[in-house]
């Protein structure tokens, strides 16, 4: 039986995409830039908020500029973060069942820290204690890091702890890490592709991870 659930937060606990969808396009929007669709910001996610910033921009703007709506975005979403964010069905059950069980859990996020923070306080709090998100001096996913400092925080020895989010940088982030991947198909990204990426479990339902957790390596 695993010990220890790091959860991804963007697209696999919480659907924050049409918050980040309108940060985005408020941001570009004030700089005097065109908008962008839902599913223009569905294919930009990923891989932190200022990849994102630099996917939605304008091809060959200028750093300056490109800078200025990365500012604006960050300080827009950090207090628009809950708007239309919520829990994928099932999460909430899922995260119950996982602390009656005495799971210990985290979250790993590629979003800035104080917005992962937020989101994690305020749907959360009853279940998971780490949170960590982007910052200065630690290196974001897909490198290990931190996995490596939420595995600390917990307790929890790499053997004992899987990880499940779903995209193709968990899944890097989780072979990087030395750790089981669970990925799931109700997030960001298409089901075929996160076949083709060989994740040790695919699952379609939150409810699933339980049996894999129970069950173990």
């Amino acid at each position: 039986m695993y010990q220890a659930v790091i959860f991804d937060l963007d697209g696999t606990l919480l659907n924050t995409l049409e918050d980040l969808r309108d940060g985005v396009n408020h941001a570009l929007r004030m700089q005097g830039y065109q908008e962008r669709s839902l599913e223009e910001v569905r294919r930009f996610v990923g891989n932190g908020i200022r990849k994102l910033i630099e996917r939605a921009v304008p091809e060959g703007l200028e750093e300056e500029r490109r800078e200025a709506v990365f500012r604006e975005f960050r300080s827009y979403y950090t207090s628009h973060c809950r708007i239309k964010t919520c829990p994928y069905e099932g999460i909430m059950e899922l995260l119950q069942f996982l602390k009656q069980k005495k799971i210990k859990m985290a979250i790993v996020s590629n979003k800035n820290d104080e917005a992962v923070k937020e989101l994690a306080k305020y749907y959360f709090s009853d279940y998971i204690d780490v949170a960590i998100g982007e910052r200065e001096g630690i290196r974001k996913k897909p490198a290990p890091d931190s996995v490596y400092e939420a595995m600390r925080l917990l307790g929890a020895e790499k053997g004992q702890a899987v990880y499940v989010g779903d995209s193709d940088v968990d899944r890097e982030t989780a072979a990087n890490a030395g750790l089981a991947c669970v990925s799931v198909t109700w997030g960001f990204r298409e089901e075929e592709m996160l076949k083709g990426l060989n994740p040790e479990y695919l699952i379609r339902k939150p409810g699933e991870l339980a049996g894999i957790v129970l069950k173990g390596v």
